[in-house]
């Protein structure tokens, strides 16, 4: 029997990387692995650089996400500069960052996860992307889909400054104010978008929650992990993407932690493995136990699920009404003080679309408050801390930035912690996981089992190309040959 099952490419995701599947002799699972070949040295290479440029240095790293980056990176700059944004300012990024947040989800449901469900896991491979989704759902549905990422966009352009690359952020504001005629723009995309979410939140629940078997494979025990989840919430415990404080509640639905993305360096810890180039971060407490879950494994999960499960409610109406319905629909109601989380990881693609209504109702809120056309959009700074912390959620999970500089504001130290590296250890397990479930002893592992086990990272909405950046820049260069166990059997080296 092949004692070595490749997955390469894996598809539908931003960036590359592999699956390897190793097997016993009697055809089980010994091991599996996603392997990240890919290295962005992005941390490296801004170093020397003035600060002031990380916005629109950053956002070069990915193309599907440079707004995420670009905030994370604009709110590090009124930490590093010691200035506050005034409220009109606070608001345009978060009015920005919404449509963002509607045109990202709305690519991942209908482009990379939303085929497996809507043409089907078994479906031929090239029938499983957005074309097929066009063919099944109708084309005038997959006009709205191209619609809704059209209109968005422009209003990104309109507020950023570029609708791939936004330049708009500074540090202590915004570079421009809006006018009443381009509020009232925005205001109708918004209502649109709002109608838009609930359409694709009635798809979901027509073609995924009421088919049995779609339903059994989210609701089942493949694809489930108990573990720490975080996310940013507001004052009063409701899901925010652009402001508030990081909070972590543990496998039961208590609160662990909640902090300041200033002090993140306190409680996440970042380690290496010697198959990938994404790290792996981890609670300090509870620790590294490895690749495991439960309270005693410092294993947490970031993601569209996660900001649900630390969210104690949800700040628009209509969200929270699908809130709550995802809450009775997993007997995961509030009792004694805390709600239990939904561990079903493929429950997040559900949860990525109540995301997406609120990410619309909120840019309503937003485009409709009377201070969103003040021109009083900067405050300038006048001194420089030598450190700048700025987080923000990545529709991938929470995306910290953090740099340090000399007296002049000249980058000596830059680390990155994004959405997708959070999620690389749970990852990890639920592959694992998912190759163990379903590769039978002495069975042909079909090509719909893999794809299924491709299921278990696509849920995540995983940017490989975005969570790759330490670079060593020094030789030698190593390279281990592992058998299943991890066990170095042969090495090459090049020291020039």
């Amino acid at each position: 029997m092949k004692k070595r099952i490749s997955i390469n490419p894996i598809t539908r995701l931003e960036g590359h990387g592999k699956i390897e599947i190793f097997l016993n002799e009697d055809g089980g699972v010994a091991n599996a692995y996603l392997q990240v070949p890919e290295l962005r040295g992005f941390e490296q290479f801004c170093l020397g650089r003035p600060a002031e440029e990380m916005p629109v240095i950053t956002n070069r790293i990915c193309g599907v996400c440079p707004e995420a980056h670009h905030m994370a990176a604009t709110k590090a700059l009124d930490r590093l500069f010691a200035t506050d944004p005034p409220s009109a300012a606070k608001k345009l990024r978060e009015l920005f960052y919404s449509a963002f947040y509607v045109t990202d989800h709305t690519t991942h449901f209908y482009a990379l996860g939303g085929p497996d469900f809507i043409v089907g896991p078994d479906a031929p491979p090239a029938e499983r992307n957005i074309l097929g989704v066009i063919r099944k759902v109708g084309l005038d549905i997959g006009k709205e889909v191209i619609a809704c990422r059209a209109r968005n966009h422009h209003i990104i352009q309109m507020l950023g400054g570029r609708q791939i690359h936004p330049a708009a952020g500074m540090p202590g504001g915004w570079s421009k104010s809006i006018t009443e005629t381009e509020r009232v723009e925005i205001e109708a995309t918004a209502r649109k978008n709002i109608e838009f979410s609930l359409f694709t939140l009635k798809i979901f629940d027509t073609i995924v929650w009421n088919n049995p078997a779609f339903r059994e494979l989210v609701t089942g025990d493949t694809f489930l992990h108990r573990t720490y989840y975080m996310g940013t919430v507001d004052e009063q415990n409701r899901l925010n993407f652009y402001d508030g404080k990081i909070r972590v509640v543990d496998p039961d639905g208590s609160e662990f932690l909640k902090y300041d993305a200033a002090e993140y360096a306190t409680h996440i810890a970042e380690r290496v493995e010697p198959w990938t180039y994404l790290k792996f971060p981890f609670l300090r407490n509870p620790g590294w136990k490895g690749f495991v879950d439960g309270a005693k494994s410092g294993v947490y999960c970031a993601t569209p699920l996660a900001r649900l499960n630390v969210s104690d409610r949800l700040a628009t109406p209509l969200a929270q009404e699908h809130f709550e319905k995802f809450c009775e629909a997993f007997g995961t109601k509030p009792a004694g003080g805390r709600r239990p989380p939904v561990h079903h990881r493929m429950a997040t693609h559900w949860a990525r679309l109540i995301e997406l209504l609120y990410a619309a109702e909120r840019m309503l809120e937003l485009a409709t408050d009377p201070e969103i056309t003040s021109p009083e959009v900067r405050t300038l700074p006048h001194e420089v801390t030598g450190v700048g912390i700025g987080s923000v959620e990545a529709p991938r999970g929470t995306l910290i930035h953090h740099y340090v500089t000399d007296s002049k504001g000249m980058l000596e130290k830059v680390n990155l912690i994004v959405g997708t590296t959070n999620n690389h250890a749970a990852i990890s397990m639920s592959i694992r996981k998912a190759a163990e479930e379903l590769i039978r002893r002495g069975q042909m592992v079909e090509e719909t089992v893999l794809n299924r086990i491709e299921m278990a990272f696509r849920l995540y909405d995983p940017c490989l190309s975005c969570a790759t950046h330490a670079l060593p820049g020094t030789m030698p260069l190593v390279v281990n040959f592992r058998d299943p166990a991890g066990a170095v059997v042969r090495s090459f080296r090049r020291d020039g």
